[in-house]
């Protein structure tokens, strides 16, 4: 016997979605009376203001206008319930011009084949398993990814060490429980389990930090595309169009290998590194705009000499050479990711903004490359100190950046 939860009032579709196992109360009336004195409340106005104010809107309501118009133009075929063929929802992440001059600006940089292929497997009944070293934009395009299958990306199990069961499966609304026993008006429906009766996808981040018995909760959803209910003596069917992304780090501290019996239900695509340090600036100054504009920092044109100069100290560190090849340096113990140069370039137009002239310089990124650098107090320290002597030191065109990080490191 199987059973629809598309219509269970436990958890509204464009809620953020959070661990199955929260327990929610029985239905409340949300609406306030108004005031004596006929005054607004606060809390009245945020339904009325919206999305304006989200610091990080939703992939599909950020590109809203890019979905559209690529579903405007959009002619060839799509598999069940996807809003944009599989051309189309590569054409989102990777960027192009439509015939009627609309620009579709690119949500990753990168080889095109691994979008392709990972679109692909999408279309099949294959989940997709995103594999990489930290700030690979593995989340970035698991978010797209689905906001342009489903137009919605926020069927999301976050991973965590302490990831239950019931965050895959689904938990119990307790009051009802306790109230009328195990019944459908009390199963609360887990992200995964709305996305296999409604046809969409649905997202697993981090699946590596959750713990092993946990992630095997997945191995009965991906090979019989079925979830059982014994406490109901029910099913939970998935109907055409649904599947699962996966984002996992396969070098990070913490993480927990996926069982060959789970492995072998994902088709695993690995996004690389940038290639080039020209790709990972340009990927950098793409998404610190993105940022500044919500935070009103300034124009990163200005600074793009020190993003420059952030990008090159991370790579140069991270891949143990200097940029010519002439010198062999140690490598430190944090990932040096692109996400972190992003970090520390955001963070450094924000100490412009705040605290100097709002044009990015030395000085701003110095403390953030530190910190970001210097993880383990007592190796770390020594690397950067001997990076910064041999390298930064003699580097024409380098002395501001040489004195700021001098003094940051003192």
């Amino acid at each position: 016997m199987s059973v629809s939860v598309g219509t269970t009032s436990a958890a509204p579709r464009r809620k953020r979605s959070a661990s199955a196992n929260t327990e929610e109360s029985a239905p409340v009336n949300t609406e306030q009376s108004a005031p004596a004195n006929g005054e607004r409340t606060d809390t009245a106005t945020t339904s009325a203001q919206g999305e304006g104010q989200a610091l990080r809107p939703h992939a599909e309501d950020a590109f809203a206008d890019e979905l559209a118009a690529l579903a405007a133009h959009d002619d060839r075929p799509r598999p069940a319930r996807w809003k944009l063929s599989p051309w189309a929802v590569a054409t989102y992440l990777l960027g192009g011009t439509l015939p009627d001059g609309t620009v579709i600006t690119p949500k990753y940089v990168g080889p095109r084949r691994v979008v392709e292929v990972a679109v692909t497997t999408l279309a099949t009944d294959r989940a997709l398993l995103l594999l990489g070293v930290p700030g690979t934009a593995k989340t970035w395009v698991s978010e797209h990814l689905a906001a342009a299958v489903s137009g919605d990306s926020t069927l999301l199990v976050q991973g965590t060490a302490g990831t239950p069961e019931e965050a895959i499966r689904y938990g119990w609304n307790y009051a009802q429980l306790l109230a009328h026993g195990p019944s459908r008006d009390a199963l609360v429906p887990s992200p995964v389990m709305r996305a296999m009766a409604q046809g969409m996808t649905a997202r697993v981040e981090e699946l590596t930090r959750i713990p092993a018995d946990v992630q095997d909760t997945l191995i009965t959803i991906l090979s019989e595309k079925t979830l059982p209910i014994p406490e109901l003596g029910e099913e939970v069917q998935a109907v055409r169009g649904f599947n699962l992304i996966a984002t996992a780090n396969d070098r990070d501290r913490g993480v927990n290998d996926l069982s060959s019996a789970l492995r072998r239900r994902f088709n695993t695509v690995v996004l690389p590194l940038p290639q080039s340090p020209d790709a990972e600036v340009d990927i950098v100054t793409r998404r610190v705009e993105q940022i500044g504009r919500s935070l009103d920092l300034p124009a990163v044109p200005d600074g793009i000499d020190e993003i420059r100069r952030v990008v090159t100290v991370f790579r140069e560190l991270r891949d143990g050479v200097t940029t010519d090849g002439r010198t062999k340096l140690k490598s430190p113990s944090g990932t040096l990711s692109t996400a972190e140069a992003i970090s520390v370039v955001t963070n450094g137009l924000a100490l412009a903004a705040h605290f100097g002239d709002g044009v990015l310089r030395a000085g701003d990124v110095a403390a953030g490359i530190v910190g970001a650098v210097v993880r383990d107090p007592a190796a770390d320290r020594v690397i950067w100190q001997e990076y910064l002597e041999t390298v930064v030191r003699e580097r024409d065109g380098w002395k501001d950046f040489y004195r700021a990080c001098r003094e940051v490191s003192a």
